[in-house]
């Protein structure tokens, strides 16, 4: 397929599907997982602690994976190795009950999981500038597949139970490897990679500025995605609610997706970032007051104003510091922050809150970090404004 032109329409249909399902079974992993382990009598901490492997190992494998993308220049076939291993991982969690076995298997998935988001948006976007789209129109799919599968698998966890979970994970992730078997390699024509190149990008200041901003508000986004469905469940939330709550978030973004691809570039990237960082100070805030599970589903709309403009613009910003030849390994360097670094935080020091305090002294902790992060976007425009 490399030599070959490619069919529009039906890369189009490929790489919305890659994202449909891809955030399908995100669905799973975030608000079914604890409750999975959950279920199998695994402590608060023992559950954060899990949560905790996957951001730390993000670290190594989303760099090794997006400098092997951009050096073979063959992103498609990465994506195809990943979910075998996905596949393989899952597989083996299936039949096991124990902390320190699971914990080990769940090493092996997350290391082929955790990249998956930054190398998807990475096709996507050489994909969408090939093609001219925009990046939130196929980025979307993935948001719609969230929103009907949190639903969906929300009544059939209540109505089969919490074993189902590794099952139905199982089948998503077979379906995206037929999807990752099909899609065009956007790498071909690209430049080649010298690794010189990307050192001496990530050395400039405005660069680690922007990812030390994203670090902070990274923090605050993944308290609220690790601990939400936990909370809930303290309050009386069964399977079904917690999946409104997905979807309430998942539904919200769309419109929002749809608003910045026809509107986002009218506005400058680093106040955008600053007004999502705020809001997400609000959503954090008073989810940390919230004590009906009603009121945190209310709250999830929330995520229109926080992540969905904060996610596609930051990578907006991105591709303006970072080349097209170096995008895997860009888009990988931002995962290891947002979801890497951000994610042992916040699995630490908020399941440390959680045990010691409660589950709201881990959202006010979060809307803190987030507060930190809009005053540092506020400070870059500014100062960027004053040298232009």
């Amino acid at each position: 397929m490399e030599n070959q032109p490619f069919n529009e329409k039906s890369q189009l249909f490929i790489l919305r599907g890659m994202q449909f399902t891809n955030y399908a079974f995100m669905v799973l992993l975030i608000s079914y997982f604890p409750l999975y382990f959950d279920s199998l009598g695994f402590s608060k901490f023992e559950i954060g602690a899990i949560y905790s492997i996957g951001p730390m190992l993000s670290i190594v494998s989303n760099i090794v994976v997006g400098i092997v993308s951009d050096r073979t220049q063959n992103l498609r076939r990465i994506l195809s190795i990943l979910f075998m291993g996905q596949i393989l991982g899952l597989a083996l969690l299936l039949p096991q009950k124990e902390f320190g076995i699971m914990a080990g298997i769940m090493a092996f998935f997350y290391f082929c999981q955790t990249p998956m988001n930054a190398m998807m948006d990475s096709i996507s976007l050489l994909a969408a500038q090939r093609m001219n789209r925009s990046f939130p129109s196929i980025r979307m799919f993935g948001s719609l597949g969230y929103a009907v599968c949190a639903v969906l698998f929300g009544y059939i966890l209540k109505h089969y139970g919490s074993d189902q979970t590794i099952v139905i994970g199982i089948a998503v992730v077979v379906v995206s490897l037929v999807f990752s078997l099909l899609v065009g390699n956007y790498q071909a024509s690209l430049r080649k990679f010298e690794f010189g190149g990307l050192v001496n990008i990530f050395k400039q200041r405005e660069t680690i500025a922007f990812f030390v901003m994203i670090m902070l508000v990274s923090i605050a986004h993944r308290i609220n995605e690790g601990f939400l469905a936990l909370d809930m469940r303290e309050h009386g939330a069964d399977d079904s609610v917690i999946g409104l709550a997905s979807l309430a978030s998942s539904v919200s973004e769309i419109p929002m997706f749809f608003l910045l691809a026809k509107f986002g570039h009218r506005f400058r990237e680093l106040p955008l970032l600053a007004i999502a960082s705020a809001m997400y100070v609000v959503r954090l805030s008073l989810l940390s007051l919230a004590n009906e599970p009603w009121m945190m589903v209310a709250l999830q709309t929330m995520h229109s104003v926080t992540f969905a403009i904060f996610y596609i613009t930051s990578l907006r910003y991105l591709q303006i510091i970072i080349p097209d030849e170096f995008r895997s390994s860009g888009q990988a360097i931002f995962a290891v922050v947002w979801s890497g670094l951000a994610g042992v935080a916040a699995g630490t020091l908020g399941g440390w809150l959680i045990d010691a305090i409660g589950f709201s002294s881990a959202f006010k902790l979060g809307a803190l970090f987030a507060f930190l992060g809009a005053a540092g976007f506020l400070l870059m425009h500014y100062r960027k404004s004053s040298v232009s």
